[in-house]
């Protein structure tokens, strides 16, 4: 009989999920300030709402190096998430593992779509 307590014990599995729930808190700490900030920049500022004041926001050098670190952000926050459902969910592993592939190269292409639209600006 193994033991299963102690010491001794095998850890397997997604290391108890506590570096995914600290993920998933920090990084939607993250989203939430940047979007009350890019909020506060549009509420507060005077004139019309227009294409001009959106590229404005994010024409400077320093809104673009974070907006792009919150894209980073967002694509974490969702990984974790989605990965998280497809684990506890799928069970078939063969379904989990292509569901996770998918996934996996769904958020990096938008990822990369939305760089592309950031630094087009």
């Amino acid at each position: 009989m193994s033991v299963n307590y102690g010491s001794k014990r095998i850890v397997v599995g997604a290391h108890y999920g506590l570096r995914d729930w600290l993920m998933q808190r920090v990084t939607g700490a993250l989203i939430t300030l940047f979007t009350l900030l890019v909020l506060s920049q549009v509420l507060f500022s005077s004139g019309e709402i227009s294409y001009d004041k959106w590229a404005g926001i994010f024409s400077n050098q320093f809104m673009k190096a974070l907006t792009f670190s919150i894209f980073v952000a967002l694509t974490w926050h969702v990984w974790v998430g989605v990965r998280d459902i497809w684990m506890d969910y799928v069970k078939p592993v063969g379904v989990r593992l292509l569901l996770q592939v998918f996934t996996l190269v769904w958020l990096v292409s938008c990822l990369g779509w939305a760089i592309q639209v950031l630094w087009r600006l």
